[in-house]
């Protein structure tokens, strides 16, 4: 309702109520015009709010005064009709307020049931969408599990067919090495190394990716695991990499934690093995295993070298299987030791991040859950 129309309707009303009282008070009704003209402020009040109702308050007492209080036909208003006049303000004031908090309430209950409408509405969208999203994930999830079955079974089968013809290779150039070798030039004599050289870097290849395929479809056999024992198991099994070398050793006091005793051995292993081969160039290698701050549910172990480090902008290759940031010549391995670390973790439940620098070391962390199943680690 525009503001004319509002307006309007008060002087209608006050006009409509002033018409039938006085021509009640004409056939001898007396005392019903102030029941009429309350019934207009409260009409106003309720119908075109609290601007509109105001005008019919003071119109009404107008028409109240000029034609019902005697003396008629006059603004004079005498000490006995104010009680009137107080009555007919008074109501048309509590009225008006109580037509004001009606307004309000029923803008407030109509926004609310819009907005409640448009979220129900979009609810509905979203859960149409939602339901149409998660068949879409499934059926991918399912291709895409069925695509990691098939190309792990590939790789073992690649890998273990690899084996036979490998071992032959190698017999033989290791056969001819011993029983031609001395009949052989310098530059003969090379070539038969690097067959030989090659051979074993292919066969170190095939058992890691044997090991690494094999991750995927051993179950784990989680129990309590002693993390300082674990680490000094792994000390030992790289022990013979840090022969002739000036390495410090900081090992941390570690906590008990819930996993795979064996798959966890392999964690700390690669990760050692990593920071003992790249400070090779440092005169005093420095390595730390300790704890990283997690949450109140998560055990954080770090492992901390001084060692070549790596540049932050390919951290993301870091954990990919053959991705290498140095040269083989620089350093050896094949590139498969930290997919297989982020692998195991992830099977336990853990993320596993890198930070580092080039020359200045690099620090690899793991996180596993304190809680497995209701039991704390």
């Amino acid at each position: 309702m525009s503001n004319v129309k509002r307006y309007s309707f008060a002087v209608v009303a006050v006009f409509l109520a002033v018409l039938p009282a006085m021509l009640l008070q004409h056939y001898k009704f007396h005392d019903v015009e102030l029941a009429f003209l309350l019934f207009a402020v409260a009409l106003t009040a309720w119908q075109a709010g609290s601007g509109p109702a105001v005008l019919s308050t003071v119109l009404a007492s107008l028409c109240f005064d000029y034609f019902f209080l005697p003396p008629l036909y006059s603004f004079d208003l005498g000490l006995q009709d104010v009680p009137a006049v107080v009555v007919l303000i008074s109501f048309a004031v509590l009225t008006t307020w109580f037509a004001a908090i009606r307004r309000r309430i029923e803008a407030d209950l109509v926004t609310a049931r819009d907005k409640l409408q448009q979220e129900v509405t979009e609810r509905t969208q979203q859960g149409r969408e939602i339901r149409v999203l998660n068949e879409e994930l499934e059926k991918r999830s399912l291709a895409l599990e069925g695509s990691n079955k098939e190309l792990e079974a590939f790789a073992y089968s690649v890998s273990h067919d690899l084996r036979a013809p490998l071992r032959h290779m190698s017999g033989f150039a290791e056969l001819l090495q011993k029983t031609a070798g001395s009949k052989l030039d310098d530059k003969a004599q090379r070539y038969l190394r690097t067959i030989l050289e090659s051979a074993q870097r292919m066969g170190n290849l095939i058992d890691d990716l044997l090991a690494f395929s094999r991750i995927g479809r051993v179950e784990t056999q989680k129990a309590a695991v002693n993390l300082d024992q674990l680490v000094k198991e792994a000390m030992g099994e790289v022990q013979h990499e840090t022969q002739g070398r000036e390495i410090e050793w900081r090992i941390d006091k570690l906590p008990v934690c819930y996993g795979d005793r064996s798959m966890l051995r392999l964690v700390l292993v690669n990760l050692l093995s990593n920071a003992v081969k790249f400070t090779r160039a440092r005169a005093k290698a420095e390595i730390e295993v300790g704890c990283g701050k997690g949450s109140a549910d998560e055990v954080v172990v770090f492992v901390k070298d001084n060692g070549a480090g790596f540049d932050m902008k390919y951290v993301d290759k870091l954990f990919g299987v053959f991705q290498r940031l140095h040269h083989v010549d620089a350093f050896e391995g094949t590139g498969i030791g930290l997919a297989t670390v982020q692998r195991i973790i992830h099977r336990h439940g853990g993320k596993v991040r890198a930070e580092g620098a080039l020359d200045r070391g690099a620090t690899f962390y793991f996180s596993l859950p304190k809680f497995q199943n209701g039991v704390k680690a």
